[in-house]
């Protein structure tokens, strides 16, 4: 029987947490999008540490990651997590390693004494949708996600 672990992310694995990356992109159709490098992550995860990193194995083999951050709830007065990105590599799916992923950050967030898990889904993505529902997890059907990208963000300074 296979065993699997989760780890936090360390220096060494930044280039397998962007290929994890690149791999999520590949199967959200969104290739082209990425522009996160090992430099960049780097800073990110083990400079300014504004975002953690988890390593899933199986046997020794990273087989998935999940990149999270604290966000703030003025409602509750409180952080939450805020989960980015979860992948799990095609092969190793049905095996309940996101169920031990969500578990994990949920223990997480009870630990650090977070109001809240908070993510977003592609609303194409019926085989998550249905496990996130599964897990007890609600959509926010009444909230709209916006958006300024960095052109975006120009853009408006300058006007």
């Amino acid at each position: 029987m296979e065993q699997f672990t989760i780890r936090f992310a360390e220096e060494k694995d930044t280039a397998l947490v962007v290929q994890f990356i690149r791999d999520l992109a590949e199967y959200e159709h969104m290739s082209g999008e990425v522009a996160a490098t090992e430099e960049l992550l780097h800073e990110s995860l083990f400079v300014t540490s504004v975002a953690e990193a988890i390593i899933g194995e199986e046997d020794g083999t990273p087989v998935a990651f999940a990149l999270f951050f604290k966000n703030f709830s003025t409602f509750l007065g409180r952080p939450g997590l805020y989960l980015e990105d979860i992948f799990v590599r095609e092969s190793y799916r049905s095996k309940g390693y996101g169920t031990a992923i969500f578990r994990f950050l949920a223990a997480l967030a009870a630990e650090r004494r977070y109001g809240r898990m908070e993510w977003a889904c592609l609303d194409w993505n019926e085989p998550s949708i249905a496990f996130y529902k599964k897990m007890g997890a609600r959509p926010m059907d009444t909230w709209t996600v916006y958006r300024l990208d960095a052109d975006g963000i120009k853009a408006f300074i300058a006007e």
